[in-house]
């Protein structure tokens, strides 16, 4: 393997070293206004080498399979400006069996994509022929190769496909921009489903209703609850634990949420959009429970944020990413949460998501795609509404959390998981 031929070549001179190569082919075709906008294919080869010399650590990378003495040399050049090393390269380890591979995508190509991708479209065409309507469709293939100078030798394959639909409904000067997508490492996605639930999205809009500014229960759908899980997820970061930065440093085992919450990350369902037996650092994955029962019971953790805490990796690699977030379900039907409310709000998409002071758990952002409940119904779509608040009080003040989650992120969203809608009690409502 090259990565360990790597490893053998920077441990002339370095006191440990890890070697990470990916291979990786994508597919991704895109419609736009109601036309096929691109249809590409690329391949890409890239290799990261991380190196500890004289307590220090190095970084390079390359794309160039044969470049291994530049690769070494740079990360030994980096390593005397580097910062200290807090950590050693992890032994070989059991890896716990996940399910990353489908061999089902292999034989999906770009002309079967594009048939997916319009007859998507033509159904958001007849629900309505005044929507420019869009899609993509991406599918990738990768594997990976790691190797370090304590022993360690892991490979893995993957495979990432990813659909959705919507499109853009102008009316005079409103512009309506609504959709869905999916993204997971089986081809199992239903196509006609994706479409659908875009469909109701502009369905449950068709009437603009006023809101009054005030104080209102708002039920959060699952793309929805990024608002609420940004802070959770900065303040659980290892980084921002060491640093001192995060209100929840000094939390753990303590009261931070309603008693129903449970957020579990877990790293091992089969052909969940961020699965995987291991990290980019080598740390086999775990199941993390992240909030039980309302109670914080752990941080993230990369091997340098550990080394400095004084803990071990949690596994969430050099980025300290999440993998499968998972909230459990609860005991309230969606339908059932919208009949019980009065007058509320069920939000979905937001404009300045981060803007304010999210790692404390202030938010003030515009509403982008949202829907106002009267009296049990959802009775059409709101404009100009602010909403603002803290996301660990809204936590704190959870009402209801419903029986049914979905798979909401994956790809490069911030968080990806399987979720359900959360109502919280009362939410600053501002309307022009």
């Amino acid at each position: 393997m090259i990565v360990q031929q790597i490893i053998e070549k920077a441990m002339q001179k370095a006191q440990a070293a890890q070697a990470v190569l990916i291979n990786q082919e994508t597919s991704a075709v895109e419609f736009d206004n109601d036309l096929l906008k691109s249809g590409t294919s690329s391949q890409r080869t890239e290799i990261r080498l991380k190196v500890i010399l004289d307590g220090k650590v190095g970084n390079s990378t390359t794309t160039d399979l044969k470049d291994i003495d530049g690769i070494v040399a740079r990360a030994l050049e980096a390593a005397e400006f580097g910062s200290p090393a807090y950590f050693e390269m992890p032994s070989t380890q059991q890896l716990t069996d996940v399910k990353t591979f489908d061999p089902d995508l292999l034989p999906l190509a770009k002309p079967e994509m594009i048939h997916f991708g319009k007859q998507m479209m033509d159904m958001i065409k007849s629900y309505n022929p005044d929507i420019l309507a869009s899609a993509g469709l991406n599918k990738t293939i990768y594997s990976i190769e790691y190797a370090n100078s304590a022993g360690a030798v892991y490979t893995s394959d993957h495979t990432d496909y990813s659909v959705g639909a919507g499109g853009a409904l102008v009316r005079g000067t409103d512009i309506l921009y609504a959709g869905h997508g999916l993204g997971q490492k089986k081809r199992s996605i239903d196509t006609e489903d994706i479409a659908e639930r875009a469909i109701e999205y502009f369905r449950m809009a068709e009437q603009i209703v006023p809101v009054k500014s005030g104080v209102m229960p708002v039920v959060f759908t699952p793309s929805g609850l990024a608002l609420l899980l940004l802070s959770v997820i900065l303040g659980i970061d290892g980084k921002n634990v060491f640093l001192g930065t995060s209100p929840l440093r000094d939390r753990l085992g303590q009261s931070i949420a309603d008693s129903r919450l449970t957020i579990i990350d877990n790293p091992f369902l089969d052909y969940g959009p961020r699965s995987s037996a291991f990290d980019d650092e080598g740390t086999p994955r775990q199941v993390t429970p992240i909030v039980e029962n309302g109670q914080l019971k752990n941080f993230i953790y990369d091997r340098d944020t550990a080394g400095r805490v004084g803990v071990q990796s949690t596994g969430h690699g050099s980025t300290r990413t999440l993998t499968n977030l998972v909230i459990q379900p609860g005991e309230t039907a969606y339908s059932q949460m919208i009949a019980n409310i009065k007058e509320g709000l069920l939000v979905h998409e937001y404009l300045g998501i981060g803007q304010g002071n999210p790692i404390n758990g202030e938010f003030s952002v515009n509403v982008y795609l949202g829907y106002k409940i009267e009296n049990g119904k959802v009775t059409g779509r709101i404009k100009d509404v602010m909403l603002a608040g803290n996301a660990y009080e809204a936590l704190k003040n959870i009402t209801a959390i419903s029986k049914e989650q979905e798979w909401v992120g994956g790809g490069y969203n911030f968080f990806s998981g399987l979720v359900p809608f959360i109502q919280v009690g009362g939410l600053s409502v501002t309307a022009k």
